[in-house]
């Protein structure tokens, strides 16, 4: 392993302020309970999340992902192994190791290029629930079954035992300050990796924390086609989220527009340190908690796959 990796810390870390990412990065269980039964599941109230999260096991049928990636979910889910030649799945107890095949096939052959990049492995973190849909906590997309979570922590050299894998934290790579990656943790073999992935076909968007744009703006080097694939934007300064574009030929599956042209190493990223955006006035008006999404705001298909049996 290089230098440079051996020397990154594989220590539980503060927990960024953002709630989407700090309930990503809470420690699991090494005895997680199940959760109590809904008293009226079928009330239209529900929402989607309390559903999708109590499911444990995939839909059967052919793969088949239906809507978009933050209103979605899929048939015929594979599991990711909990280890392989080099990778690990952390936070076995929340039960996120689910994907479409075509998402657990891309992360395997991801993981056995990464060596060639100086990484010695992957520590894959949240991919989607057995079914998709909404989670109960965490994530706002990895509905589809084609998003996960690639720690930026390198794959340490044993299999890790199950308490760590439930309360290790992965690496923060940013600064305290938010504005540019920490050198005492930030390695070259990240950006490696980082290219390595964007560069692969699949890929539809990569999402890292502005302060990592920026690193990998100013480490690309000549070879700056594959950034247009790495977007900014908040958190993600623990890990990595790939997303993959919806495979060929699957109608109901709906991908984002393309990313923008051009290397997003200008104005577009200059915005994402500018004071509006890193210290944000609080707002004075009273805010109206948003309604959970229920059943009824997903593709009908949904329903479906909910109670396939």
């Amino acid at each position: 392993m290089p230098q440079t990796l051996r020397a990154l810390p594989l220590v539980v870390l503060a927990l960024v302020a953002t709630g989407s990412v700090a309930s990503a990065q809470d420690r699991g269980s090494v005895d997680p309970k199940p959760l109590p039964p809904l008293a009226n599941p079928d009330a239209p109230g529900t929402p989607a999340k309390a559903l999708f999260g109590r499911v444990t096991t995939p839909a059967p049928g052919p793969a088949q992902p239906y809507g978009s990636y933050a209103k979605g979910c899929f048939s015929g889910g594979e599991a990711l192994a909990v280890d392989g030649p080099n990778w690990q799945v952390m936070r076995l107890s929340r039960n996120r190791r689910w994907g479409t095949p075509h998402l657990v096939d891309f992360l395997e052959r991801l993981a056995a290029k990464a060596p060639r990049a100086g990484w010695p492995g992957l520590l894959v973190g949240d991919m989607s629930q057995p079914r998709g849909g909404p989670m109960l906590t965490g994530h706002a997309s990895h509905q589809l079954g084609l998003d996960a979570d690639v720690w930026l922590t390198p794959m340490p050299d044993h299999r890790m035992s199950r308490v760590e894998r439930e309360e290790t934290s992965a690496t923060n790579v940013v600064r305290a300050d938010r504005l540019d990656i920490d050198p005492q943790v930030w390695a070259p073999e990240h950006l490696k990796l980082i290219r390595l992935t964007a560069q692969q076909p699949e890929v539809a968007r990569i999402f890292v924390n502005p302060a990592i744009k920026k690193a990998l703006c100013r480490e690309a080097g000549g070879d700056r086609g594959w950034l247009t694939k790495v977007r900014p934007m908040y958190g993600h300064n623990y890990h990595y989220h790939i997303r993959l574009a919806c495979p060929a030929g699957d109608d109901q599956c709906g991908d984002q527009a393309p990313p923008p042209a051009g290397d997003g190493c200008g104005d577009e990223l200059a915005y994402w340190f500018s004071d509006a955006v890193m210290n944000p006035r609080p707002s004075t008006k009273p805010t109206k908690p948003k309604p959970p999404m229920t059943l009824a705001a997903l593709p009908a298909a949904c329903r479906v796959v909910l109670k396939a049996r």
